[in-house]
């Protein structure tokens, strides 16, 4: 079984993820390194480069292959729930969990990133505000469980994601004190 993060660029997608499979001693990918790795180039040059629309069929393909071999946890890119056909396979192939963090909580984090192309516009918070809107209900639909990540620390929110799992029945339930 694969957990996959989706989320807004920002919302901790691939340092939650790390977290959790090394929490869990499964693999961890990243689905943007995956595709950088085979492009041979960032993906910010390919995009400036190809458009948009070449970026998400290839990122379309990455994300078919992956949640069809790949076991353990999985990060997408913020625009992977763009593509109806990658919600419906990363629904059905995996445990979707949506870290949901507001575009101001995402501002505050990755406003000094400066390799997150997303934010290298006049007025960030406003994109990331105009993005929330567009994409919350695609996040929502891929999910299977959706994290408010707020403020608890990258620790905190791997154990409320591996409670939720637990309690789902897609982790093995710790041993209970008496058992």
């Amino acid at each position: 079984m694969s957990i996959i993060f989706v989320g807004l660029p920002g919302s901790g997608k691939t340092t939650i993820g790390r977290q959790l499979a090394r929490r869990l001693g499964v693999p961890f990918v990243d689905s943007d390194h995956v595709i950088e790795h085979r492009l041979g180039c960032s993906i910010r040059e390919f995009f400036a480069r190809e458009g948009e629309d070449s970026f998400r069929d290839l990122e379309q393909q990455v994300l078919d292959e992956l949640t069809q071999t790949q076991q353990g946890v999985i990060a997408t890119g913020g625009g992977a729930v763009l593509r109806e056909a990658n919600r419906r396979h990363l629904h059905e192939r995996g445990q979707v969990i949506y870290l949901r963090s507001s575009p101001e909580d995402v501002y505050r984090r990755v406003r000094h990133d400066t390799a997150r192309p997303l934010l290298q516009v006049d007025d960030p918070l406003s994109r990331l505000r105009a993005l929330f809107e567009a994409r919350d209900p695609l996040y929502r639909e891929a999910a299977h469980f959706v994290i408010e990540t707020g403020r608890p620390s990258a620790a905190m929110l791997v154990n409320m994601i591996c409670m939720q799992l637990e309690l789902a029945g897609h982790l093995p339930m710790k041993d209970q004190a008496g058992s």
